[in-house]
């Protein structure tokens, strides 16, 4: 193991005291260090002195800073401030992550539940789509790279970390990018190297990282990678020609539905895996639980925000450009960069103003006042005695009592069920009715014994003018 460049207390770039050294590699070392004006904790990565000898490590090093700092997700390991040491080393400063790697995590607790598994992989997907979108190809992803956080809430969060060796495609680097990367140069972690990394690594797309995450997520539930050898011949020759390995001889209790998903991703040819991350994250809905589905709407989102080519790689949109992703969206229309004009938006405004004024001045003038509005309650049929008996020497009935051409007030019940209080209405007067003739006393006996009759009123009748 290399020695580390460093000791505790060493002050670096003149503002970064150093707290412990958190690792050391053949290229760089990773240290935890407080910065003496903010007095906030933060860690800092730089090359090894022998690692400046190499022009490769160190613009690797630098595409890492740039790669990192253009993703903004909150599952990538964010990058505060780039600089150079006084001895020339350059370093970049980084959130300080608590927690341990995925590798770690297996390591100490063994397979981990389908749910949670599942969960990590979505999170690291969210960071892989945006990174996608800006024309960045991983190449590295391994069970170490996927870092396990808690957030002040006390829920998991993954952290992708090391885009060191990703790839940059034309769209969006330069020719040292892509000239970096040599075809006979073999970057990446063999165990989770697609077949076509290790033909040739400058010659890849998405669909690398899509077969990468499916290795990942087979180590996570299963505890062991799905390939493994004695020797690197061998282990090559597995994953460019070997059988593509079932979780479900290994893991039975795995549903058949989630072992399709991971023989998919491990596709030996890149046409036949999942074209892009959303249509991989798409297929992981049904194994996620609930708390996760976020992720997959946002990696969705995402890669709707962008088109995509036949090859997985995803390019900025255009206006008017629709995603190419085998069918998933090219219903969608894209083009999420185009504005409005400054005239059509005024134009839209003053056509609602004026349909708004015409809508007022219509409802205006087919209003009716209130105050010439009474709202009666709906009559309830009352059980009525039957008339009184009237003997045929009985000229005339008896008199029924004028009925009051006015209501004061509304039944109790009317007011009870919320109708308005009924407005007085002036009553006409009536013209004097010669008094009924008293029948003889006997008959006028039998006719009064029964009960007098309910005078009963019609709302209609309160406002006939003929009376």
């Amino acid at each position: 193991m290399n020695e580390p460049p460093v000791r505790e207390g060493d002050v670096l770039a003149g503002k970064y005291r150093v707290e412990k050294v958190l690792g050391v590699g053949g290229m760089g070392v990773v240290v935890a260090a407080t910065h003496l004006q903010l007095e906030e904790r933060v860690a800092l990565k730089f090359l090894m002195k022998d690692a400046l000898d190499s022009a490769d490590a160190v613009a690797r090093f630098a595409r890492e800073a740039r790669a990192a700092v253009k993703i903004k997700s909150e599952h990538v390991a964010r990058v505060i401030d780039v600089g150079t040491l006084e001895t020339g080393a350059p370093y970049m400063v980084m959130e300080y992550l608590e927690g341990r790697d995925l590798s770690q995590v297996i390591q100490f607790q063994g397979p981990l539940p389908p749910e949670d598994a599942v969960e990590y992989i979505l999170q690291a997907c969210e960071a892989i789509a945006q990174a996608h979108v800006l024309g960045i190809v991983h190449r590295d992803l391994k069970p170490a790279n996927l870092f396990l956080i808690h957030r002040p809430d006390g829920t998991a969060a993954v952290k992708v970390l090391d885009f060191g060796i990703s790839k940059v495609t034309p769209a969006k680097g330069s020719s040292s990018d892509n000239a970096m990367t040599r075809t006979r140069t073999v970057m990446g972690s063999p165990l989770y190297m697609s077949p076509e990394q290790m033909t040739s690594t400058r010659d890849v797309d998405g669909r690398t990282d899509v077969w990468a995450l499916g290795i990942i997520l087979y180590e996570l539930l299963c505890g062991q990678p799905p390939f493994t050898a004695d020797t690197m011949p061998q282990l090559c020759g597995l994953i460019l020609s070997g059988p593509t390995p079932s979780i479900r001889a290994v893991l039975p209790s795995i549903p058949p539905g989630l072992d399709a998903v991971l023989r998919r991703c491990m596709e030996k040819d890149p046409a036949r895996r999942y074209p892009n991350i959303a249509e991989f994250t798409g297929a992981l809905a049904e194994f996620a639980p609930r708390r996760a589905r976020v992720s997959i709407d946002r990696v969705a989102r995402v890669i709707q925000s962008a088109s995509m080519t036949t090859s997985g790689v995803i390019v900025a949109s255009t206006p008017g450009a629709q995603a190419q992703t085998g069918g998933s969206w090219t219903d969608s229309k894209l083009g999420i960069d185009a504005k409005p004009s400054r005239k059509a938006v005024w134009v839209a405004l003053a056509a609602t103003a004026v349909l708004a004024i015409a809508a007022f001045f219509i409802a205006r003038r087919g209003q009716v006042p209130v105050e010439a509005t009474v709202v009666l309650p709906t009559p309830v049929p009352a059980a009525v005695p039957p008339p009184a008996q009237v003997t045929p020497q009985d000229p005339m009935p008896l008199a029924v009592p004028p009925v009051a051409s006015s209501v004061a007030n509304p039944s109790p019940s009317a007011q009870g069920n919320g109708l308005r209080e009924a407005v007085p209405v002036p009553a006409k007067p009536e013209p004097p009715r010669p008094a009924a003739k008293r029948p003889p006393a006997a008959q006028h006996t039998a006719a009064t014994a029964a009960p007098a009759a309910t005078p009963t009123t019609k709302p209609s009748d309160l406002f006939d003018d003929r009376k």
